[in-house]
């Protein structure tokens, strides 16, 4: 099995307008490159982007010496609606914009010439997502040279039956009846070979002293099988999943609390452009953030994430999809849903067999069906189906518990007749919300108890409790009022906070370390994304012309890291509740303490870790300090400024405190009065200047990405969250992908060669051009700044 990555040499264009054609390396996101305009129909939900088709294109020959062989395209992603054509002749299609599928080219060739392969993106039916979703090819793409006889594509399938004395099932499909030779590899080093017969597709392989995968050591061998003159490889992992009410979810026999973040396919500034190397950013990023597992929110993730969460040992929840049957915007998945929804999941399945990170599938998120008879059923049988492909992991899926009740009751429901008159309107207009947007705005208003207090009715209950009862893992969005109570009166349902607030996290983490039940909690979002414009956003006045999510936002604004992947006060707060920090501490910024800012149920703080705040002397703002202790007190250099009692049950004190520069620092405390940990920030000294920082020196030339942070900094490098001014940009060596700040609220979007400073900060991605120097100069009211990156 030859395996090329097809990714370079396409060319793609707007269809019907060849004029728009341009060369384009894959992955690549052509929605990126449409203007914003407010009447764009996606509006709030992709961020008023535009949609379209798109028809790319790319020349390639064969050579004659493959004429015998099977030549196979994979699809990593393509949104949406795609067609395969090959030479003028349809070979393929796939509506869903987010599993990887496969097409035969075989018939459809010419051997030793050049060929012709084109693929059309259809997404111009706007909006059919509730949030950025991209367009094209987003996704590598492969090609597949199998011979006659041949192991089939994902045809190797690697399950651990035992842990104790590590014990593998692998089983070969093949193509034709014969024998196969089976190699499990520990780097270069053969260490146990088995044969197939002819009519034989597993063994049972034992590996005595094998080391386990687990998120501490996530270590990982190579299965290489042969098969007459076919040879194909899998990585895996050894590690074994289990999970009950009584003992919760365990990873080779020891209990993991899951500690995780909800994430959207993006990658921020790049758009939904699946480059290998910023999947590993996020992943790094978050698990720096205290996260131990990500959702794949809400549709299956890319084969380049599940690669490095392999690596990292970052646990994974891959979802499959957003709506069922019902629509959640006019033109979205549901109608394609009921006839390729166990294609969908068995594509979702191949991708996902033998990676160790993948512990779960879920089946959906908040999809209202849950509290319906026919999907009640329908829960049911999606859940057999995919224990039936693979019994080796549990499922889920995420439920809105109130959702569920309100949409009995005729609230916020959508139809096939209420998505016809949506679509009709003027897309000026604000329409009406519906499903997920309608209760997410109800939360945006009123804040994050009305989810979470609705879940606890009783009519909330009764209409998902049957559909939990079709699942292995109850997953509640938004539901932690209602944990106390379940473990008690459903003692063997097992359950996931699948969705969950900031707010929760120390709840959380204490409840689930004395209730085995609870395995674990997904915060919404890990990292900020692009789309669901505003929802989650903490702005003021300065940075966002209105609150009303309309024209002009860009991102969520809900992340626990903003879209460049920097954390703030609820990062630190998560460290801290999850017991990986003794203490933090972050300060509201001081221009805006106290003023009116923009609502969201999604965001506990706007608080970031600087006490930079020059030139604010003498203005009050609050600084929290998070600790799990009695209580914590503030010294402003060496001064005792105040002393507080920690929030019961939570890990969390604020002080009303008066800027003045120095040294700010916080000091937790026992009862006994003995310190526990500190912590400072330190204002700035006077002058400012421009610093480029790259978060790499080195980085691959055939597939690294150069991240290089703009700053305004003292001379100290320290940064000064109050400075603003135009930042321009200019790259030797490179391509210049992505440019721009954090805020929520941006009318520039990423492509510029300019940028302002979003808290006196902005961010730069580039591509290498090749082997070399990448050479980043920039230039500001500051002064100027060069960064140099090597690209091997």
């Amino acid at each position: 099995m030859r395996k090329t990555i097809f990714n370079d040499n396409w060319t793609v264009f707007k269809e019907g307008d060849v004029s728009t054609k341009k060369a384009v390396t894959l992955p690549h996101d052509a929605m990126m490159d449409e203007e914003r305009k407010e009447e764009n129909p996606g509006g709030v939900h992709t961020a008023w982007f535009a949609g379209g088709d798109y028809i790319y294109e790319k020349a390639f020959t064969v050579p004659l010496s493959d004429s015998n062989k099977k030549i196979v395209f994979e699809f990593e992603g393509a949104y949406r609606n795609a067609e395969v054509s090959i030479n003028g002749q349809k070979a393929g299609q796939r509506p869903y914009g987010y599993t990887n599928f496969y097409v035969d080219a075989s018939a459809f060739l010419e051997y030793g010439k050049e060929n012709k392969i084109e693929v059309v993106c259809r997404n111009s039916e706007q909006p059919n997502s509730r949030w950025y979703s991209g367009s094209g090819l987003y996704r590598p793409v492969n090609m597949y040279a199998l011979p006659e006889k041949h192991i089939l594509i994902n045809g190797i399938k690697i399950k651990c039956l035992e842990v104790s004395i590590p014990k593998l099932e692998v089983t070969v499909n093949r193509s034709a009846p014969g024998g196969a030779e089976i190699a499990i590899l520990d780097g270069n080093k053969v260490i146990k070979t088995v044969t197939l017969s002819e009519g034989q597709d597993s063994a049972v392989i034992e590996l005595p002293g094998a080391m386990l995968w687990s998120p501490e050591q996530p270590k990982l061998y190579t299965c290489r099988v042969t098969f007459g003159g076919d040879t194909a490889e899998e990585r895996f992992g050894i590690r074994k999943v289990d999970c009950d009410a009584k003992q919760g979810l365990r990873i080779n026999n020891k209990r993991v609390i899951l500690r995780g973040a909800c994430v959207h396919h993006d990658n921020g500034l790049l758009g939904a452009a699946g480059h290998p190397f910023a999947e590993r950013r996020k992943i790094k990023l978050l698990q720096a953030a205290g996260y131990n597992a990500i959702r794949s929110a809400h549709n299956p993730c890319s084969k380049a994430m599940l690669d490095v969460c392999d690596e990292l040992g970052m646990l994974v929840l891959d979802e499959y999809v957003d709506m069922w049957y019902i629509h959640k915007t006019p033109f979205d998945y549901a109608g394609y849903f009921d006839k390729w929804w166990r294609q969908d999941m068995s594509d979702m399945v191949d991708k996902d067999y033998n990676h160790p990170s993948v512990i779960m599938y879920s089946i959906g998120n908040e999809v209202s069906e849950t509290g319906q008879a026919r999907g009640i059923g329908l829960t049911g049988e999606m859940t057999e189906y995919l224990h039936k492909i693979d019994n080796s992991r549990p499922v889920t899926c995420g439920v809105n518990i109130f959702f569920n009740y309100l949409s009995s009751l005729g609230f916020g429901v959508y139809s096939d007749k209420k998505a016809k008159k949506e679509a009709a309107k003027d897309h000026t207009k604000k329409k009406k919300a519906v499903g997920s947007e309608f209760f997410n705005n109800l939360a945006g208003i009123f804040g994050d108890k009305v989810m979470k207090i609705g879940a606890t009715l009783g009519g909330s209950d009764r209409r998902t409790r049957d559909a939990f009862a079709k699942l292995d893992v109850a997953g509640y969005n938004y539901g932690i009022m209602r944990n106390k109570k379940d473990v008690k009166k459903y003692p063997d349902r097992v359950i996931l906070g699948s969705e969950t607030f900031c707010t929760d996290a120390y709840k959380f983490y204490e409840f689930a370390k004395k209730h085995p039940a609870l395995i674990g909690d997904f915060v919404w979002a890990g990292m900020d994304y692009l789309g669901e414009a505003g929802i989650g956003a903490w702005e003021y006045r300065n940075y966002a012309k209105d609150f009303t999510r309309s024209f002009g936002w860009l991102t969520a604004g809900s992340g626990k890291l903003d879209i460049t992947g920097k954390g703030g006060g609820e990062s630190a707060y998560t460290r801290v509740a999850f017991e990986l920090d003794k203490i933090r501490m972050a300060v509201v910024p001081v221009d805006h303490a106290f003023q009116k800012h923009s609502p969201s149920a999604w965001r506990a703080s706007n608080a970031i870790e600087s006490w930079a705040w020059n030139g604010r002397e003498g203005r009050e703002t609050i600084v929290e300090v998070y600790a799990k202790a009695h209580k914590a007190a503030l010294f402003l250099n060496g001064n005792k400024l105040a002393e507080k009692k920690i929030k019961k049950k939570d890990c969390f004190a604020d002080f009303k405190v008066v800027f003045q520069p120095g040294e700010l620092t916080a000091v937790s405390y026992d009862e006994a009065g003995k310190e526990i940990a500190r912590c400072s920030l330190k204002s700035a000294e006077k002058a400012t200047k421009l610093s480029l920082v790259p978060e790499d020196k080195i980085v691959s030339a055939e597939d690294g990405l150069c991240y290089v942070r703009l700053r305004y900094t003292d001379e100290n490098g320290l940064v000064r969250p109050r400075t603003h001014g135009k930042i321009e940009v200019k790259v030797e060596n490179g391509t210049l992908l992505g440019l721009g700040h954090a805020c929520p609220y941006n009318t520039d979007g990423y492509k510029n060669a300019w940028t302002e400073a979003y808290y006196g900060e902005a961010l730069a991605i580039i591509r290498p051009d090749g082997k070399g120097k990448v050479t980043v100069a920039a230039s500001s009211p500051y002064g100027n700044a060069v960064a140099e990156i090597a690209a091997e």
